[in-house]
């Protein structure tokens, strides 16, 4: 979890340092790629790509990290269906060409689902 504010940017608060493989960080990095066309998102994305492959990968698939600052602090031997489900998945869109699943005729629900726009 980060905080930010007047005085933190990205600021880990009260022990709340770990990776829960949560996407929603990815996610927004892809739709400000495909809104502004800034490569500096498609970076930040790939950048998260090689961090959670560099830390989080196991024998079996991919795990959550206790505390994202200290490589000992041990992990959550968990991988999320929404790891897969959506993480990935956004990851995977920000690279892919913008025609595929365009945001003029698609919207993603809560769990990333792509459902046609309907015009009147």
């Amino acid at each position: 979890m980060f905080y930010f504010n007047n005085y933190d940017e990205a600021t880990s608060k009260h022990g709340e340092n770990g990776y829960i493989q949560r996407p929603e960080v990815i996610e927004g990095w892809f739709y400000l790629w495909r809104l502004t066309g800034k490569e500096m998102y498609r970076e930040w994305v790939w950048d998260a790509v090689q961090s959670i492959d560099k830390y989080c990968r196991v024998d079996a698939g991919f795990t959550g990290l206790q505390n994202v600052y200290s490589l000992n602090s041990g992990r959550d031997d968990v991988m999320q269906s929404f790891f897969l489900a959506e993480t990935l998945k956004y990851a995977y869109l920000t690279f892919a060409d913008n025609s595929l699943i365009s945001l003029e005729n698609w919207v993603f629900n809560t769990e990333a689902h792509p459902l046609p726009v309907l015009s009147h």
